[in-house]
């Protein structure tokens, strides 16, 4: 039997940013199999979650979650901005993070 996945997979792909300056407060994510503002509408107000794995452990385990928001869409190719309780960490630019299908509007 297949196992179910309550999430879609994103790529953090940076910070949002001008020429001079970058603003860590929002992240840039792009959902997978998302390519167009018209796909992304779908995703705004989801909550993200950023796992990842401490060398520490706490309450008996190693792994720590970041929680963010969808706040808006950026740009024509299904690109979203997100913001984070903490703001990602820059080592976390390329990893995969999780959109999680609630809440839903639908």
């Amino acid at each position: 039997m297949a196992t179910v996945r309550l999430y879609s997979k994103a790529r953090f792909l940076g910070y949002k940013r001008s020429k001079h300056n970058q603003r860590l407060h929002t992240s840039l994510l792009q959902i997978e199999n998302v390519n167009t503002t018209k796909d992304s509408l779908f995703y705004l107000g989801k909550r993200v979650a950023y796992v990842y794995r401490a060398s520490k452990e706490v309450n008996g385990s190693k792994v720590r979650v970041i929680w963010g928001r969808i706040t808006a869409t950026h740009g024509n190719s299904g690109v979203v901005k997100a913001k984070f309780r903490t703001n990602l960490p820059p080592r976390a630019i390329g990893a995969q993070v999780r959109v999680m299908m609630y809440p839903s509007n639908i």
